[in-house]
């Protein structure tokens, strides 16, 4: 098994801390808000207010279970569009109020289902891409896990954006990737190695901007030691975010994304 390969095992694994526990350890008095008022509650998108050490936020995150009965509850960590519309929601809020807003992101992909599609999920995709990327208030997102193609991506658009040392992100899963280029799954781990998905990798080609460790003895072992660095960052970033004038944070936040165009041009 490739270096990438285990990295994605690790990601995906049951026992990995969910976006619940990151929240309970991070935050305090989290209040979780419920509803996209248009359609449904989606339990795969979890959000609300929490205080930071004093400073209000919002906290978003796409949240997995641990259990059968906790991953139907929550979809497998698979949004629907009245999830994306609930976080859009919450976003808008949060500018309204000048709150800085935090994702945790942990999703294989928004779910792909007939009603999901009936429902608009590209168009709740491409809405939270347009309006986060002119959010006026600073954004940090996290990948504490998986992060597969637009489900993800609807909750990245950060001016800052953060990722687990076995976390992962891509436009598809490295079997969908050994499927479609060699009709072999069985060369799915060297299709993980090839796509340059994980955390060291998306590192050093400048997708993500900071990688933060996990314990020798996984993460699920050990999540206050990994928690009490990010609260430590958030806590040095944070600030530094909301003194910049608004319009320069969006410069900058439309120069990180669109560099990337740059690249295919």
């Amino acid at each position: 098994m490739s270096d990438a390969m285990k990295s994605v095992a690790i990601a995906r694994m049951i026992e990995r801390p969910n976006t619940k526990q990151f929240i309970k350890a991070i935050f305090k008095e989290f209040m979780e808000f419920h509803g996209d008022r248009l359609f449904s509650d989606d339990g795969a998108i979890v959000g609300g207010i929490a205080s930071l050490e004093g400073m209000p936020v919002t906290v978003i995150g796409i949240q997995k279970g641990h259990t059968l009965e906790e991953n139907v509850a929550c979809n497998f960590g698979s949004p629907n569009p009245e999830g994306y519309r609930k976080a859009l929601r919450l976003m808008k809020q949060a500018e309204k109020f000048h709150r800085p807003v935090i994702t945790f992101i942990n999703t294989a992909g928004a779910f792909c289902g007939i009603g999901a599609e009936e429902r608009g999920q590209g168009e709740a995709i491409a809405r939270n891409l347009m309006e986060m990327s002119r959010l006026k208030t600073p954004i940090i997102s996290i990948f504490i896990g998986e992060g597969g193609s637009g489900g993800a991506l609807a909750l990245a658009v950060g001016d800052s954006v953060w990722m687990l040392e076995h976390g992962m992100y891509s436009v598809l899963s490295p079997e969908g990737f050994a499927s479609i280029l060699w009709r072999d799954s069985s060369r799915t781990a060297e299709a993980a190695a090839l796509m340059k998905m994980t955390a060291g990798d998306l590192l050093e080609n400048e997708v993500i901007d900071r990688m933060f460790l996990e314990p020798a003895e996984g993460l699920e072992n050990n999540l206050k030691a990994t928690t009490d660095e990010l609260k430590k960052a958030l806590l040095e970033t944070l600030p530094e975010l909301m003194k910049m004038d608004i319009q320069t944070l969006l410069d900058k936040r439309y120069k990180r994304f669109r560099k990337f165009g740059e690249f295919t041009e």
